[in-house]
C-alpha cells in the first residue's frame, strides 16, 4: 500500500494561467530510478525535467531536494517541501521489499533497474495527458489509466502479474487518480508560471562557417555552426539559390551549460561546385531577419589577407636589398 501511495511524490502547488502563454508543446516529467544490485544493496536517483531542462534533483544520502533553477520551488512553502521530502524517504525505505519479495515470481534478475515516471504534456495551451508509468530495465512495464493498472505490451507475463497485485489496492488507486488528474497538472502549470520569464526568453544565435574532415579527393565538407540560441526550435539549411541542398546532414541539437543550444549542418560537396552555396538559419529570436552566410565570404577575406601579407613581405625584402646596396 505504501509503495503506490508514496510513488505520488509531488509538490502541492496551485497553478496559474500559464498554459495560455505557451504556444509550443512542453512536457514535465518526474523520474525516480531504483537500482537493485542484490537483495541488500539498493540505490536511488531522482530528478524532474521540463523538456530537456532539469529543474530538480534529489540527494539520496541526505534525502533533500535539489532546486536547480531559481524558480524550481514555485510558490511552495518550506513546510510543504519538507513533507514531500519525508514522503520520498519513506517511499525509498518501503519500495525495495516489494520487488525483492517477488524476484522469483516476477522473474527478476539481479542487477536490475526500475523507473517510476510521472508527468504531463502541454500541447499548444492545453494539457492533453498526465500519466504514471513504471518501467523495468528501460522498457515500459505497467501504466495507470482509468483507475487501474494496465500491462504494457513489452511487459509480458511479468507486467500482468504486477497489475494483478497493484489493482487490489483500491483506495490507493483512487489517490493515484486524484493525483494524476488534479495535483500533478496544477503543479506543472504552477511551475510554468514561476519560470515563465526564463522559459519564454529569446536568445539570438551566432553563426559561422568552417570545413570538416575531407570526405575524399576533390570534395569538401562544409560545416555551418549555429550556437547559443533559445528556445530550441531552429531551422538551418545549406542552399544554392532557392534550392535546399538535399545532401545536408544535421547533427543533434546539443545543450550549452547556460541552457542555450548548439547545432551544426554539414554538406559534402565537390570542390569545384562550392560557388553560390550559403547557409540559411531561421530562429524566433531573429524577428524575421534570418542569418545568411555565403561560403565564398570567409575565403575572399582570407585571400585578401594573404595578398596583403605577401605584398608586405616583398616590400620588406626590397627595402632590405636597397639598404644593403646603399
Amino acid at each position: 500500500m505504501l509503495f503506490l501511495q508514496l510513488v505520488l511524490l509531488v509538490v502541492f502547488l496551485p497553478g496559474g494561467d500559464s498554459e495560455d502563454d505557451f504556444q509550443e508543446p512542453v512536457s514535465f516529467r518526474i523520474i525516480l530510478t531504483t537500482s537493485f544490485y542484490n537483495h541488500s544493496w539498493t540505490q536511488y536517483q531522482g530528478s524532474a525535467w521540463l523538456d530537456e531542462l532539469q529543474t530538480h534533483g534529489w540527494n539520496s544520502k541526505t534525502g533533500a531536494f535539489i532546486f536547480l533553477q531559481p524558480w524550481s520551488k514555485g510558490n511552495c512553502s518550506n513546510k510543504e517541501l519538507k513533507e514531500q521530502e519525508r514522503s520520498l524517504n519513506i517511499f525509498c525505505a518501503r519500495f525495495p521489499p516489494i520487488f525483492h519479495n517477488h524476484v522469483s515470481q516476477w522473474q527478476l534478475e539481479y542487477p536490475f533497474q526500475v523507473q517510476v515516471v510521472k508527468g504531463c504534456e502541454l500541447n499548444f495551451g492545453k494539457v492533453l495527458e498526465c500519466y504514471l508509468r513504471i518501467a523495468y530495465q528501460g522498457l515500459d512495464l505497467v501504466n495507470f489509466q482509468n483507475m487501474t493498472w494496465q500491462p504494457s505490451p513489452e511487459g509480458g507475463s511479468r507486467a500482468q502479474e504486477i497489475c494483478k497485485l497493484f489493482n487490489q489496492y483500491h483506495v490507493v488507486n483512487k489517490i493515484a487518480h486524484v493525483h494524476i488528474n488534479d495535483i500533478l497538472p496544477r503543479f506543472f502549470l504552477g511551475l510554468l508560471d514561476a519560470g515563465k520569464s526564463y522559459l519564454q526568453r529569446q536568445v539570438r544565435p551566432e553563426a559561422w562557417l568552417s570545413t570538416g574532415p575531407s570526405p575524399g579527393p576533390g570534395h569538401l565538407l562544409l560545416v555551418c555552426h549555429v550556437s547559443g540560441f533559445y528556445p530550441k526550435p531552429v531551422w538551418v539549411m545549406w542552399m544554392r539559390g532557392e534550392q535546399e541542398q538535399q545532401g545536408t546532414q544535421r547533427s543533434n541539437i546539443l545543450p550549452h551549460a547556460d541552457g542555450t543550444w548548439y547545432l551544426q549542418m554539414s554538406l559534402d560537396v565537390k570542390s569545384r561546385e562550392v560557388a553560390g552555396l550559403y547557409c540559411w538559419a531561421r530562429h524566433s529570436s531573429l524577428g524575421g531577419q534570418d542569418i545568411v552566410l555565403y561560403w565564398e565570404q570567409p575565403h575572399s577575406v582570407g585571400l585578401v589577407f594573404l595578398a596583403v601579407t605577401a605584398s608586405l613581405v616583398l616590400l620588406a625584402g626590397l627595402a632590405l636589398w636597397l639598404w644593403k646596396r646603399w
